[in-house]
């Protein structure tokens, strides 16, 4: 059971704005390594609203690396992998347009056109609702939401009991 467990956090509504990444990885059912990193998004721009969320403020990422000069060790840890996420539909579209901002190719990462959605998983086991915050919640996963680390953290464990058959 091998895969690597991702979170973001923007910036703005934009799904370009990365301003936080976690990349748990799991290899034969045991996490291996744990990746996280801030990001200074587009111009070090951000929506009041995402502040009120997550926490990170255009001072916390100032001095961030921005997401071409972290991209390495972000590939280092998706290439080829099966990538998790609990709404992977955001996660995977931020990774896309960030890239793309970047000039990055993501078809270099060889992922899968859709990953391992959790949210989705979890819906289909008759979770409602399926949020992050309500599976932990009901299954006793630590979270401090909005996090990236901690919900990539809950993320690699959700599917670790989808996998196991656990739930």
């Amino acid at each position: 059971m091998n895969f690597a467990a991702i979170d973001f956090e923007t910036a703005t509504g934009s799904r370009n704005s990365a301003c936080a990444v976690a990349i748990i990885t799991v290899t034969d059912g045991q996490v291996s390594d744990e990746f996280y990193r801030l990001i200074q998004p587009p111009e070090n721009y951000y929506w009041g609203q995402s502040i009120a969320m997550h926490g990170i403020r255009p001072a916390d990422t100032v001095s961030a690396p921005t997401f071409a000069e972290i991209y390495p060790e972000v590939r280092e840890r998706l290439q080829g992998q099966v990538v998790v996420a609990h709404n992977e539909q955001f996660d995977r579209s931020v990774l896309r347009r960030t890239m793309e901002h970047h000039g990055l190719d993501y078809r270099e990462l060889t992922l899968a056109d859709r990953w391992k959605c959790t949210c989705r998983l979890y819906r289909a086991k008759g979770f409602q609702p399926a949020s992050l915050d309500a599976c932990c919640a009901r299954l006793n996963i630590p979270l401090d939401h909005h996090n990236a680390l901690s919900d990539a953290q809950a993320c690699a464990q959700l599917f670790l009991f989808y996998q196991t058959g656990a739930i």
